[in-house]
């Protein structure tokens, strides 16, 4: 690689082999970093977007609650952490909702995230 790069640039091919490896490594990258982190971001949006009141979420801080009202003009949600203890916080602030499965035997069964 070194070797076209010290190369005189008499030829039009080698100025473009010289940019191959720059190339490669640009879409490595937009692969392997850019492309998965675009994803992630647009479906914590959506999950923001999504969330309504009642249900039960987790704050990033890891604090659990359940949303008893929304502020869509100043995205606030207000989250109720105990009976009687309600939090206003931002909506960037939740982590994640929470869904309780029914477990066969009438059981609450285990958290998982949707």
């Amino acid at each position: 690689m070194f070797e076209l790069l010290a190369q005189d640039s008499s030829g039009g091919g080698s100025s473009l082999v010289a940019f191959l490896p720059l190339l490669l490594m640009g879409g490595i990258f937009y692969f392997l970093l850019i492309r998965p982190q675009q994803r992630r971001a647009r479906a914590q949006r959506e999950l923001l977007s999504s969330v309504e009141v009642g249900d039960d979420i987790v704050t990033t801080a890891g604090v659990f609650g359940t949303v008893t009202a929304i502020d869509d003009e100043d995205d606030i949600v207000t989250v109720e952490i105990a009976p009687g203890t309600r939090v206003r916080m931002v909506r960037a602030g939740i982590g994640k909702i929470v869904v309780a499965e029914d477990a066969p035997d009438g059981q609450d069964g285990p958290i998982q995230q949707t």
